[in-house]
């Protein structure tokens, strides 16, 4: 980690147009408010950069169009991924596993760890899983029998990835979550829950992010997929059978029943509960709290329990707000209807 850098060099990081003057020292990254003489901040509209302009920060990101009124900056077209990329540039060094397999770990001997791979202490490889290159196992990571775990992918504490799961390249999955436990399956008999076993595998593909104490369980037959590029958030719930695609962004504290479907590119926010064998086209967005129940068409954007088109849902509640004074005007009508009945 480099705790300073030039204003030219993070413009050309970004490959961003420089304002000012490129040998400007940054010495950190902060937001609007808390900007300092020495920090870089970014605003993504206008009416932010007006802020950030008269505010105390060395340099702003900003975009095209933007008034920086006289301060230093960059300006880019997406000055939000922008930042990402030099918020990058200042992040600290961790604690990273040191290259090889440390001694204190339990590597078998039938397991196969391909170069430059690092296995912190405390971690636990089977027989025939495969480590590739570059991985990195941070201390009580757990990996089954012939798991996969793609080149570049990290594994923080306490991961477990169960035997068979097969782990795409780049991936990284946070503290806590657990990787092809066995999907939720019984069958009734005589009022006993018997356990179906869980066969399948799961598997997750390049470039998937996936958060703390989040599960992804493993198929009844066949397998779990999380398409490439997915980000799921911590605590999570992703059932048997589940297939998510491409692009999809999962925020925390949802759940997915077994054997849905979620199509590419859509959005499912937080605290949303989706029924077992559902499809969601693809580009929808479930706002947060949604309960999904039934198929929703691609591009639909629902909220509600059960899940509406939002426009409905929200006609809904602007009606349930206006309850208490029409039962007001009910009971006074109720009560003149009565004092009418009385004089005749």
């Amino acid at each position: 980690m480099r705790n300073r850098w030039t204003l030219g060099e993070l413009a050309r990081m970004v490959a961003g147009e420089l304002v000012g003057d490129p040998d400007l020292c940054i010495t950190g990254v902060s937001s609007i408010e808390a900007a300092g003489p020495g920090d870089m901040t970014f605003a993504d509209d206008a009416k932010k950069a007006r802020v950030a302009a008269a505010g105390e920060a060395g340099a702003v990101v900003v975009p095209p169009g933007a008034d920086l009124a006289g301060k230093p900056g960059v300006v880019v077209d997406n000055p939000r991924l922008a930042f990402a990329r030099i918020l990058a540039a200042f992040e600290p060094e961790g604690s990273v596993p040191a290259e090889g397999i440390d001694p204190r770990s339990a590597v078998h001997p039938g397991a196969t760890v391909l170069g430059g791979a690092r296995i912190g202490p405390h971690v636990t490889v089977e027989d025939g899983a495969t480590i590739g290159e570059g991985v990195v196992l941070y201390p009580g990571v757990y990996v089954g029998r012939d798991a996969k775990v793609g080149a570049a992918t990290v594994l923080y504490p306490n991961v477990v990835v169960r035997e068979r799961v097969v782990i795409g390249r780049n991936v990284i999955i946070h503290p806590g979550a657990v990787i092809g436990a066995d999907g939720f399956g019984y069958v009734e008999s005589g009022g006993v829950h018997h356990k179906i076993p869980q066969i399948g595998t799961v598997v997750i593909e390049d470039d998937v992010e996936i958060g703390a104490g989040a599960c992804v369980d493993r198929a009844t037959m066949g397998a779990t997929v999380i398409g490439r590029r997915t980000k799921i958030d911590n605590l999570v719930q992703i059932g048997h059978n589940v297939k998510v695609g491409e692009d999809c962004i999962i925020v925390g504290q949802t759940g997915v029943g077994g054997s849905s479907e979620i199509g590419a590119s859509s959005t499912l926010a937080g605290g949303v509960g989706v029924k077992d064998h559902v499809r969601i086209g693809p580009g929808t967005v479930v706002a947060a709290r949604t309960f999904v129940c039934a198929n929703l068409p691609p591009g639909a954007f629902v909220s509600g329990s059960p899940a509406r088109p939002h426009r409905e849902q929200l006609a809904i509640e602007a009606a349930v707000r206006k309850l208490p004074e029409l039962l007001e005007r009910v009971r006074s009508l109720e009560a003149k209807i009565e004092e009418i009945k009385r004089d005749r």
